[in-house]
């Protein structure tokens, strides 16, 4: 784990925007600046930004260096479980990539009654409900509790700025906006993928509790899942050890992910809405020691990052 001195130093050079036209043409994401380059390749870079509620709330230090190199990790070890789109990791903050279609749904897979916010499994099931994404749940689920078996539970591709929308395979089929073999062939992958990441997770004393996966279609017409995978900002993460003993004694498990920020949102009354909070720096370095810990426990290895200036540096990258 880096030092808090690094950490400190660290908050002043976050890559909070990006502005690289030798790449490509611009789309920004939340968390990820996307640069389509005209000979089909793609630039991936992975920001500093943190999001939350379907909102940018700020920046954590070395996060994107952490979140990049995970996701890299983690594709060259399931790329015999579903194909990916990574053609090669330029700098430490991007991933040089195949550039695709994407289809308009994302696909979240669940194995624990959980969560915090509205769009959550545990607050609909709390407020009665006993039919979530179209798969019936059995009575008397208790919070944390381990589900019969993981389910899918998709969500639209809100555009930025707006939420995302769950529902049921014919929900998303009924949009329009996702065909039915694309859907249907994306969900055989991600239940695929996180079934692998389970395993995987539960070898480092982790628990993979839920996640979401991106696909796309290739320009050969290949689907192939996209974006990131089991990092700590797209999936859910509680240690394994600890985790009955503090579920039997009414405590939340010990996570290993960003649910830490969403926390420290929820405690000063934000939900989405309006203007965030200012993220103090404490809770900036807070979310930076957790990040960073969730990929030396899944890779590992040490973290050790770059720091020579993330703009400067990037700028330098060319196609592989």
């Amino acid at each position: 784990m880096l030092d808090m001195t690094a950490l400190r130093n660290a908050l002043s050079d976050c890559l909070d925007r990006t502005d690289f036209s030798s790449l490509g043409v611009k789309y920004e994401g939340k968390v990820r600046d996307n640069y389509s380059a005209p000979d089909g390749h793609r630039f991936i870079v992975a920001t500093d930004r943190i999001s939350a509620f379907d909102r940018v709330l700020g920046t954590v230090p070395f996060k994107g260096q952490v979140l990049n190199r995970l996701a890299a990790w983690w594709f060259a070890r399931t790329a015999d479980v579903v194909p990916n789109h990574v053609i090669g990791l330029p700098d430490p903050n991007v991933l040089e990539c195949i550039d695709c279609v994407p289809i308009l749904v994302e696909m979240v897979v669940r194995a624990y009654a959980t969560g915090t916010t509205s769009t959550s499994l545990w607050t609909h099931y709390q407020r009665g409900a006993r039919v979530f994404c179209g798969h019936v749940l059995p009575d008397n689920l208790t919070k944390h509790q381990k589900l019969p078996s993981p389910i899918l539970t998709p969500t639209t591709k809100a555009p930025k700025g707006q939420h995302d929308v769950s529902g049921s395979r014919e929900d998303i089929l009924a949009t329009g906006l996702v065909r039915e073999r694309d859907f249907d062939e994306a969900a055989e992958y991600a239940m695929k993928l996180f079934a692998a990441g389970q395993t995987m997770c539960a070898s480092r004393d982790l628990i993979l509790v839920d996640t979401k996966y991106e696909f796309g279609r290739t320009p050969d017409g290949k689907l192939i899942v996209i974006d990131e995978i089991h990092t700590p900002d797209s999936s859910r993460f509680w240690q394994q050890s600890s985790y009955a003993s503090r579920v039997a004694a009414g405590l939340d498990p010990e996570p290993l992910d960003k649910d830490f920020v969403r926390r420290w949102f929820l405690e000063r009354g934000y939900h989405g809405d309006g203007d965030p909070p200012l993220m103090t720096d404490d809770v900036r370095i807070g979310a930076a020691e957790r990040y960073i810990a969730a990929y030396e426990r899944i890779t590992g290895e040490a973290f050790v990052p770059n720091t020579e200036s993330p703009l400067e540096r990037i700028s330098k990258v060319r196609r592989l």
